[in-house]
C-alpha cells in the first residue's frame, strides 16, 4: 500500500500538468490506492490536463497477488475516436479486446510489461484485425501501432529506446465486418464461468513396436 498513489496524487498531478504543457493526451499507467485496495490502473489525460480515461487491469496473472481486478471496460470518447484501454496479461484474453469493440473503441492502447517477442506481434495484429480496431502495444522491449487489417504500420527495432510513431486515420463509417456477421445467440456458453480444472496429473508413456 505505500508504494501506491490516489488518482489524484503527487505523480498525476505532474502527468496531468505534462500533459497539459505538451498538449497531447498522455496514457501513464500506476500502482493505484483506492480506499484500502490496490489496483493496477492507467490513466488517460487530455491535451488540458484532464483525465479522459481510467481503467483498471480487469485480468491477472498468479504473480499480482495483491492486485484487485478491475471490473470494467469503458470506452472513452475523445475528439480523435473512441478509445478503450487493456493493461499487460489482460490482451491474452480476446473476450476484452471484443468488448471493447463492440462498445464502440476504434483505438485500443496496450500498455503492457509482460511476455514480448514473435508470438505478441501475432497476437496483438489479431486483436487488431478481429475486431477492425487500431491497436498500439507499448513494452519496454516491443512498440508496435497496427491498422484494423492487422498490419503493422510502426514499429521499434529493439535495439535501444526510440519514439514510435504514425499517422492514424479513423473513419467513423468504417464497417466492422467480423463484428457484424457475429451470431452471439450461438455463443452462449462462452459466457459461462469454467469451474478451475484440478492440478493435471502425472504423464502416461506408451511405446509402440
Amino acid at each position: 500500500m505505500a508504494i501506491g498513489e490516489e488518482i489524484n496524487g503527487p505523480l498525476m498531478k505532474r502527468v496531468s500538468s505534462l500533459a497539459r504543457e505538451l498538449k497531447i493526451y498522455l496514457v501513464v499507467g500506476f500502482a493505484e490506492r483506492r480506499d484500502q485496495n490496490m489496483f493496477n490502473s492507467a490513466v488517460i489525460f487530455s491535451p488540458s490536463g484532464n483525465i479522459t480515461g481510467h481503467y483498471s487491469k480487469s485480468h491477472t496473472a498468479d504473480d499480482e497477488p495483491f492486485n484487485t481486478k478491475g471490473t470494467e471496460f469503458p470506452v472513452f470518447p475523445t475528439p480523435l475516436g473512441r478509445w478503450g484501454t487493456l493493461i499487460c496479461f489482460d490482451r491474452q484474453l480476446p473476450e476484452t479486446a471484443r468488448i471493447l469493440a463492440l462498445r464502440g473503441a476504434q483505438l485500443i492502447l496496450v500498455p503492457a510489461w509482460g511476455g514480448y517477442g514473435e508470438i505478441n506481434d501475432i497476437m496483438m495484429r489479431v486483436r487488431a484485425y478481429e475486431n477492425g480496431v487500431w491497436l498500439a502495444f507499448v513494452h519496454p522491449r516491443r512498440c508496435l501501432i497496427i491498422d484494423p487489417k492487422g498490419n503493422v504500420v510502426a514499429k521499434d527495432s529493439g535495439e535501444f529506446d526510440q519514439v514510435v510513431m504514425a499517422t492514424i486515420r479513423i473513419n467513423p463509417n468504417a464497417r466492422q465486418t467480423l463484428l457484424e456477421r457475429r451470431r452471439p445467440e450461438l455463443y452462449e456458453e462462452l459466457a459461462k464461468p469454467r469451474a478451475r480444472q484440478k492440478s493435471a496429473q502425472p504423464a502416461t508413456h506408451f511405446s509402440a513396436r
